[in-house]
């Protein structure tokens, strides 16, 4: 018994200290995963400031643009006015050819009273010779501004056409091409974040990064994948100064989200990879201990086998010899009991064959072969139905379980107290309940009872428990359980059978 409890001290501290890696692992990895993953927000955080601080600064280069944009304005509309001045009946004009000589910026061309091109200034000077390029500039000039009509002489006309200057052409393309670039920086992001840049009504998306379109590719799934990226951080506003501002929608980086269940997997895996380990050397061992059991039972019965044999000789030689025959019969009762167990042995140590058996006989004869061979203050009661149950059974094993319980239960009362047998019919199957008033059982021992080497005897091996459970369970496609039992009170076992 001591070897069970020293076992059950080293799984408990085997247990602890387990457990104590487990607890260490997981704290360490979690605080591990706590700085990568708030180096991760940082960079995040970080990502979000900057885009912010872009979006300024495209507003205030925005503002800029559209200062220099009403000055370039308001220079065209002077060129414009002193053109309609030299026009007119003006008797100082030395101002306005100021004003003219000065352009150089706004595009112009001259036409006469039938648009055909008379002269052009400040357009692209390697294609101002080119009739097509100027005919295409000209059209664009007409659906821009009215022309300036000039009063040349005695009703001829020409007429004077213009459009925004070179510098306000060139600012709006900048201006673009800062707000397309300032998009893509936002989607091409480094902190590898997933992004949806959205209009003010966040129906129409402006940009992606790192989101799989067909998340977003209908307005239900836009609007629950925004509700989404919403519950996680708070939208950017965008104001570059055109209209009332976009949205930036953000979540946390791929990386962040795998390092938050990290720890659950990688301890997953161990304990998986542990069970797995576990599975395989209880197999192992099992199967280690069925050999051992039907090698000590062959060598069991093959000891016993010869000697046998001999005493059979010797009894037949005894009675030839016209010795009392009741000493003959005793002997050949002992013979016959040990020719039992030789074959109880030979069986266990190879697959017995299971026949179709009236259980309730064998409860019978089991019952009385103990009552002629135990004490007389052990009361025997013994319970069957009135139908007679058939079940395939090894008989000569199963009457050893049995006897081998009975035993054990006379033993535990000290030779005195009630054994009951009760053979209980139910749908399921039927089962066998062997009950004694002896000593107990400690809750704590009830699947201990039937490992090998357990015994509660001083001189007792600890086998007979383990044979039982082995012939019901393994032979018998059964179950032996303890089925209740208290200290100073009694037990009750209880064999499952799947009846016939």
């Amino acid at each position: 018994m001591s070897i069970y409890n020293q076992k059950q001290r080293w799984k408990l501290g085997l247990a602890a200290f387990a457990l104590l890696i487990i607890i260490a692992s997981l704290w360490y990895t979690r605080n591990l995963v706590k700085k990568i993953s708030r180096n991760e927000k940082e960079k995040v955080e970080l990502w979000a400031k900057a885009v912010q601080k872009k979006a300024n600064l495209v507003k205030f280069t925005n503002e800029l643009f559209e200062k220099i944009k009403t000055g370039e304005r308001k220079k065209a509309e002077l060129y414009a006015e002193a053109t309609k001045q030299l026009s007119a009946d003006a008797q100082d004009v030395s101002f306005v050819l100021k004003v003219l000589q000065e352009n150089t910026s706004v595009p112009v061309i001259l036409t006469d009273e039938n648009d055909a091109i008379q002269i052009s200034r400040n357009l692209d000077s390697t294609k101002e010779k080119d009739p097509v390029y100027l005919k295409e500039q000209l059209q664009i000039m007409k659906g821009l501004y009215e022309p300036v009509e000039i009063n040349v002489y005695k009703g001829i006309k020409q007429k004077l056409y213009h459009k925004d200057s070179r510098v306000f052409s060139d600012i709006k393309l900048v201006f673009d091409s800062l707000i397309k670039s300032f998009i893509a920086e936002v989607a091409v992001n480094s902190a590898a974040v997933p992004v949806i840049y959205t209009n003010n009504t966040q129906d129409k998306v402006l940009e992606t990064g790192k989101i799989d379109t067909s998340e977003i590719n209908t307005p239900e799934k836009l609007k629950q994948k925004l509700a989404e990226l919403s519950s996680e951080n708070t939208p950017i506003l965008v104001d570059l100064g055109e209209g009332p501002g976009d949205y930036i929608f953000y979540a946390p980086s791929e990386l962040l989200t795998q390092l938050k269940y990290y720890p659950y997997i990688q301890f997953g895996v161990i304990g998986l990879f542990l069970l797995i380990a576990y599975i395989l050397f209880s197999t192992a061992r099992k199967a280690e201990q069925d050999q051992v059991w039907v090698g000590m039972s062959k060598e069991t019965a093959h000891q016993l086998g010869t000697p046998l044999s001999s005493l059979m000789a010797w009894n037949e030689h005894l009675r030839s010899m016209g010795v009392d025959e009741s000493i003959i019969n005793e002997m050949q009762q002992d013979v016959k009991r040990l020719n039992t167990i030789t074959d109880r042995f030979s069986k266990i140590g190879s697959q017995p064959t299971l026949v179709t058996s009236n259980i309730n006989q064998v409860l019978t004869e089991s019952v009385e072969y103990l009552k002629n061979r135990t004490s007389r203050n052990t009361k025997y009661t013994l319970k069957l139905p009135e139908e007679t149950l058939m079940v395939h059974l090894s008989v000569p094993l199963f009457e050893w379980v049995i006897e081998n319980i009975c035993k054990n239960a006379i033993d535990a009362m000290e030779g005195k107290g009630e054994l009951e047998v009760a053979l209980i019919d139910v749908p399921e199957g039927l089962f066998v309940d062997i009950s004694d008033t002896g000593k107990g059982i400690p809750k704590s021992k009830f699947k201990t009872v039937f490992e090998p080497g357990y015994t509660s005897k001083q001189r007792g091996w600890g086998l007979g428990l383990s044979l039982c459970k082995r012939i019901i369970e393994i032979y018998h496609n059964g179950k032996i359980f303890v089925l209740k039992s208290e200290v100073n009170k009694g037990t009750t076992f209880r064999i499952a059978l799947k009846r016939e």
